[in-house]
């Protein structure tokens, strides 16, 4: 929940303005708070940045006031949306029943659902982070869904807006535990993108993108500067 109109314009537009050139090996995706997501989407014209929602609703219309579906998402341009963030799921309450839910709401709009899956610091400090994100991911891929359509993101709730970060060791045990399970529940699971989210940052990302299993960021506070966005962009590969 950060960024006013011009200031959000402004991001957007540097970003996709400075990712134009060949020293990029990734792909590059902004999630703008939904009150930008119109007009960033229309300032990105032809740019090769993918936009995305931070959040949807399970069903397609209806009374629910406040919140936004899929198709929405979808009519202003979208290709992703994230589902299950950690935020979500600790300051809304949400299952992983309830991210399950979205996650089939954004593949029926033709959304990409990136799924978020994580620990506490308490559930790690008693040896159950392994169990409670195989869990979390279990119950929160639909049924069916197939490489082509999924994104997930790890991000260890104790080293988000922390300033900590989990070792690199630690993250290669924990994206392999992933990879292991999505290659038990979903077609071509050694070929869904797993992104690490967990403080990262312009200094630490190499070492973290350099980590078996890991495709990518999911960039939180770093974002809001394009410089160190960008940085970390240049990190891969």
């Amino acid at each position: 929940m950060n960024g006013l109109r011009q200031e959000g314009l402004a991001l957007a537009g540097e970003i996709a303005r400075e990712s134009g050139g060949s020293d990029l090996r990734c792909d590059l995706l902004i999630c703008p708070p939904f009150t930008l997501i119109g007009e960033i989407s229309q300032q990105l014209g032809t740019s090769t940045v993918a936009i995305g929602g931070q959040d949807c609703h399970a069903e397609a219309k209806g009374a629910h006031t406040g919140d936004v579906s899929a198709e929405m998402l979808a009519d202003l341009g979208c290709r992703y949306v994230i589902v299950g963030h950690s935020e979500r799921r600790a300051n809304h309450g949400e299952s992983s029943t309830v991210v399950r839910s979205k996650a089939a709401a954004a593949l029926r709009a033709g959304l990409v659902p990136i799924i978020c899956v994580g620990e506490t610091e308490a559930e790690r400090d008693a040896g159950k982070a392994d169990q409670v994100v195989r869990s979390q991911l279990a119950e929160s891929l639909p049924e069916g869904i197939d490489a082509d359509r999924l994104v997930v993101a790890y991000e260890p709730v104790w080293a988000i807006g922390t300033g900590r970060t989990a070792r690199p060791e630690d993250v290669g045990a924990m994206h392999a535990a992933i990879r292991e399970l999505l290659s038990e529940r979903v077609a071509n699971g050694t070929d869904v993108p797993i992104l690490y989210g967990g403080s990262v940052k312009p200094e630490n990302a190499r070492e973290l993108l350099a980590v078996k299993d890991v495709g990518g960021a999911l960039v939180g506070g770093a974002s809001l500067k394009a410089e160190d966005f960008l940085a970390i962009a240049r990190s891969c590969g």
